[in-house]
């Protein structure tokens, strides 16, 4: 069956499913059964948190749930993807770029109630660089020399460099502020400053969420409960939504169905933007996947307009690691064109005239199996056997992301500047140009705004040159919810759920 009529079937399944409604009675009829639906909303996920904690695992699930919900950071980014106020309420930068003097916000607690001030804050910037640092996105922050306490309020954090992504990369989730002493412990029961406090969870199926008693500013929060549902599969999703078991689906898995669920009235179907880079990431560490001949053949085998068709055209094509509606964005779609002949010309020049065989990992994600058999159909015409291998979110990280154990893989990059990835000494792909490097020191330097887009134009064609990895498409954001339900983001500017101000008519 070729990748065309496999769509085709997995659709037709999908709209069936959603036909037997009934059959998903019994999975969702405890979460519906709880709390006033005034108070609760049940939101709907693809993939289950491995952890709760975010300095703990890079997976963006995890940052869903818990940012800024659970835990807060410095900064805060809105819906616009702007930097805003969080447990920071102010900040001043020195002129030279390498101090930053933040006032912490006076009388916040934990959840558990113990005080935030600013020697809290210190424990959690310096977890962040320490040279024993497990933190996954450690790279982002260790241009910081020193945290000082200033007083019980102010906290200086000192650069050995300029840094223009820093308050950026300290209004993430990997910075969100824990306490030392419940912070061997977020991993499995977070405790943080935020709207919403952890209740409870239950393994493969659900996470609950109650409202703080001891959140600051309880008139923004209309909710009382948040339960976020694990539903892989999308046609299980579409169910979940028509019996009204799930309120929400902010990361829709069903492209296919999206027009059907537009012309039901009960709901809003929201298309927005992400900042999610769909790869076909290449083991550059692995042969023969450490010649560019390959990667180059491998890119000019890509037909974007194929696997963009098979996400029912939801997705813009790029041709580098980076976001087209973003200011810096230049397009590099047409480095490596399709091509047939030329891609089969350079594996004959790499030594693979007759091909090879090579494994495809992918993690259980709707965009992901879609791409993956349209990717394994579009290689094997230039004589590339790909074996693929379905994997369990918790495998793919431990396979893929972090033994670095796979040829090939599908996935998201869903964070903002992560072109950074690029310059990472022992990142997943394995890519590793020093020219790469020294332009992204370039980047992080310049203060000068217009100076740093002209130089991410330059990063951007660096890797598109090198064909470090497949560049496919930008995720969209497929948004589904009750039509009286307000206050979901429209577009994701970061891997984030922020319920401030959610609520229902």
């Amino acid at each position: 069956m070729d990748a065309l009529s496999r769509r085709h079937l997995f659709g037709a399944a999908g709209a069936l499913a959603t036909l037997s409604v009934l059959g998903t009675e019994a999975v969702f009829s405890e979460a519906r059964a709880q709390g006033p639906a005034k108070d609760r909303l049940v939101i709907g996920m693809s993939l289950e948190p491995p952890v709760l904690d975010p300095t703990k695992n890079a997976a963006a699930a995890i940052r869903e749930v818990t940012t800024p919900s659970i835990f807060e950071a410095l900064g805060r980014i809105d819906r616009t993807g702007a930097i805003g106020p969080g447990l920071a309420e102010s900040w001043n930068i020195s002129e030279d770029g390498k101090e930053y003097v933040f006032k912490i916000r006076k009388g916040v607690k934990f959840h558990d109630g113990e005080p935030l001030d600013a020697s809290v804050v210190k424990f959690s910037l310096d977890r962040l660089f320490a040279p024993d640092s497990t933190v996954p996105a450690k790279s982002l922050y260790t241009d910081i020399e020193k945290v000082e306490v200033v007083d019980p309020s102010t906290v200086k954090v000192t650069l050995k460099s300029p840094n223009s992504f820093l308050l950026y990369s300290l209004s993430l989730g990997d910075a969100g502020i824990m306490h030392p002493k419940s912070a061997p412990t977020n991993d499995k029961k977070p405790i943080g400053t935020g709207p919403f406090m952890f209740k409870e969870r239950k393994e493969g199926d659900s996470i609950t969420l109650v409202k703080s008693p001891t959140y600051r500013d309880p008139g923004s929060i209309k909710l009382n409960t948040v339960i976020f549902k694990i539903v892989k599969d999308p046609s299980a999703q579409v169910s979940a939504l028509l019996a009204g078991d799930v309120g929400a689906f902010p990361g829709f898995q069903a492209p296919e169905l999206v027009e059907r669920l537009k012309k039901d009235p009960r709901f809003v179907v929201i298309v927005g933007t992400t900042e999610g880079e769909v790869i076909l990431s290449t083991n550059n560490g692995k042969k023969p996947f450490d010649n560019p001949k390959v990667r180059q053949a491998i890119a000019h085998a890509i037909n974007r307009e194929e696997i963009i068709s098979a996400e029912s055209g939801f997705g813009v094509p790029i041709g580098s690691h980076f976001a087209p509606h973003n200011k810096a964005y230049v397009d590099l779609t047409k480095t490596y064109p399709f091509d047939i002949a030329k891609a089969k010309a350079l594996l004959a020049e790499a030594g693979y005239p007759n091909g090879f065989e090579a494994s495809l990992k992918l993690p259980p994600v709707g965009y992901a199996q879609r791409a993956g058999e349209v990717i394994a159909n579009q290689l094997g015409k230039i004589g590339i056997k790909l074996a693929i291998t379905q994997l369990q979110w918790p495998q793919w990280l431990s396979e893929a992301f972090k033994e670095r154990n796979y040829d090939l893989t599908i996935v998201a990059h869903t964070e903002a500047n992560d072109l950074d990835r690029y310059a990472r000494d022992g990142y997943y792909w394995g890519y590793n140009s020093p020219e790469f490097k020294a332009k992204w020191r370039e980047v992080v330097a310049a203060t000068d705004f217009a100076k740093r887009d002209q130089l991410l134009k330059e990063a951007q064609q660096i890797i598109a040159r090198d064909a470090a990895n497949g560049y496919l498409f930008q995720l969209a954001k497929i948004g589904v919810w009750k039509k009286d339900l307000v206050g979901l983001w429209e577009n994701s500017p970061t891997p984030q759920l922020d319920l401030t101000g959610v609520h229902w008519k």
